[in-house]
């Protein structure tokens, strides 16, 4: 990839991450969660964001971090997949860096879930692990969630 591109970067956990910008609606405080009987692991629930009811996505989880409830502290970095609107618990957003020659993520025998991703940049104070959202839940994940959200609903 030898273009230039923008991304939200944030921390998790003191470890960073980003999303490409064109991905990214917006963030905000978090909330309370509301939660969704049979959702799938990941799912933390779903927040009302002006209307729209958005499902929880608990990176944690995915990454094999350990848990934690979500604190006031923490932030949704709000955004859109080709399927649907999710909110990814973080704990900061750092701010939008433009990277060029994003690596692709070499795949990982031990970990799983680095199929998720679909790059590495380097920045001036180091690497960024960038987040793919299509990827995030597994097609399974997502026909559960479909099903859960329409129960709840």
């Amino acid at each position: 990839m030898g273009n230039a591109e923008q991304l939200v970067v944030f921390s998790l956990d003191r470890q960073r991450f980003a999303l490409p910008l064109a991905m990214v609606r917006r963030v905000v405080r978090a909330a309370e969660v509301t939660a969704i009987p049979n959702a799938p692991g990941v799912v933390s629930g779903v927040v009302d964001v002006q209307g729209e009811v958005i499902a929880v996505l608990d990176v944690r989880a995915r990454l094999g971090m350990p848990h934690r409830p979500i604190s006031l502290s923490d932030q949704f970095l709000i955004a859109r997949t080709r399927q649907r609107s999710v909110a990814l618990v973080i704990d900061q957003a750092q701010g939008l860096v433009e990277v060029t020659g994003i690596e692709a993520a070499p795949p990982s025998l031990d970990a799983p879930w680095f199929s998720q991703f679909q790059g590495v940049a380097q920045l001036n104070d180091g690497l960024v692990l960038i987040q793919d959202l299509e990827k995030f839940l597994s097609p399974l994940e997502a026909c559960v969630l479909d099903r859960a959200l329409e129960e709840a609903s």
